[in-house]
C-alpha cells in the first residue's frame, strides 16, 4: 500500500541519491580518500532490497491494518494542517530516537540494527544499509502516533521524507553545519559519532533528524577533533563481505550464549541486557568499558 505521494516522493529522491553519489564517489577517488568500494556499495544495495521487499511485504499483509484500526481510536483530531504536520515530524522523530536508543541498548534488538553498523566504510550508500528485520516490529513505535489521531498513511509518508533526511547526514564531507544548525539538527558529524567504534562514541547520537533528543535524554556526543572516528563495529564480522554474516551475525553469537549452562534467568539477560552484558565479566557494555577509559 503506497500513496500518491510516496511515489511521487520516490521519484523525485532518487534522481536526487544519484546525483549526491555519484558525486561523491567522483570527489572521493579524485581526491584519493578510498571511501567507497564495489563490494561495499553492492552489500549495502542487496541489504536495502532485502529491507525494502519485507517492508513492502509487511505493509501491504499486516502493519497498515494495524495502524488503521488504532487510528479508527483516535483520542484527538487536530484540524490545522500546519499543526497537524509539525506535531507529526516531532512525533515521528521522537519514536525514531525511542526506538533507535532500544535498537542499540536491547541485545535482542541490536542483533536486528547491527547490520547498518557493520559496514567499516561511511558513505552516502551507508545511509542504504538497512536492517532488514527492523520492518517487523518498527510500526509498534508508530501506535501512539496513530492513536493521537494521525492518518496511517500520513505517518509512513512522514517516515520516508525523516529517512531521507536520516541517508543524506552520512557523509565524511561536510565536517561542520552552523553552530545553530548544529545545535538543533543531526548532522553529518553527529552521525559520524553515531557509526564509530571508538568506546567513547558508542551508542551515541541517536536522533534522525533533530539532536536535541539525544541532548535532552543523555546519549550526545561532539566528533572530537583528538579522537578520529573509526567506523564498524568493536569485533568485526568474520568473512565481513558474505552478506548472510552481517544479517544472521549476532543472532549467531545469542544462540552460543544460549547453549551455555547457565540458568534460564540468565539466558533471557543476554536476549534484553545491552550488547555485550556477560554474568562472568568476559565481555562488557559501552558504558562498563567507557567507566574504564583513563581520565584526561
Amino acid at each position: 500500500m503506497q500513496s500518491t505521494r510516496e511515489t511521487w516522493f520516490l521519484l523525485i529522491s532518487v534522481p536526487i541519491y544519484i546525483l549526491f553519489i555519484g558525486a561523491e564517489i567522483l570527489l572521493s577517488n579524485w581526491g584519493h580518500k578510498k571511501w567507497y568500494s564495489l563490494k561495499g556499495v553492492l552489500q549495502n544495495v542487496y541489504l536495502t532490497l532485502m529491507n525494502g521487499s519485507l517492508d513492502l511485504l509487511l505493509r501491504w499483509a499486516f502493519y497498515v491494518s494495524v495502524l488503521q484500526f488504532t487510528y479508527h481510536h483516535h483520542i484527538f483530531e487536530i484540524k490545522n494542517p500546519y499543526l497537524y504536520w509539525f506535531l507529526l515530524f516531532i512525533l515521528e522523530d521522537v519514536a525514531f530516537y525511542v526506538e533507535h536508543r532500544i535498537d542499540h541498548y536491547c541485545r535482542l534488538f541490536w542483533a536486528v540494527h547491527l547490520t547498518h553498523h557493520s559496514s567499516e566504510e561511511f558513505n552516502l550508500t551507508t545511509g542504504f544499509r538497512s536492517s532488514v528485520f527492523q520492518p517487523v516490529y518498527r510500526f509498534i513505535y508508530f501506535l501512539p502516533i496513530a492513536l493521537l489521531g494521525f492518518h496511517p498513511l500520513d505517518i509512513v509518508f512522514m517516515y520516508s521524507i525523516t529517512q531521507t533526511y536520516g541517508i543524506l547526514v552520512h557523509t565524511q564531507y561536510i565536517k561542520k553545519m552552523p553552530r545553530w544548525f548544529e545545535a538543533i539538527f543531526v548532522t553529518p558529524a553527529h552521525h559520524r559519532v553515531h557509526h564509530a567504534s571508538n568506546i567513547i562514541y558508542l551508542d551515541k547520537n541517536m536522533g534522525m533528524c533533530l539532536i536535541i533528543w539525544d541532548k535532552l535524554f543523555g546519549t550526545f556526543q561532539d566528533e572530537l577533533p583528538e579522537e578520529p572516528v573509526k567506523y564498524g563495529l568493536t569485533k568485526p564480522i568474520e568473512q565481513p563481505h558474505n552478506p548472510f554474516n552481517h544479517v544472521w551475525h549476532e543472532w549467531k553469537n545469542i544462540y552460543a550464549d544460549w547453549q551455555r549452562n547457565i540458568p534460564f534467568t540468565t539466558k533471557l539477560k543476554y536476549l534484553f541486557m545491552p550488547p555485550g552484558w556477560s554474568h562472568d565479566g568476559s565481555s562488557k557494555t559501552a558504558e562498563q568499558l567507557r567507566k574504564e577509559l583513563p581520565l584526561n
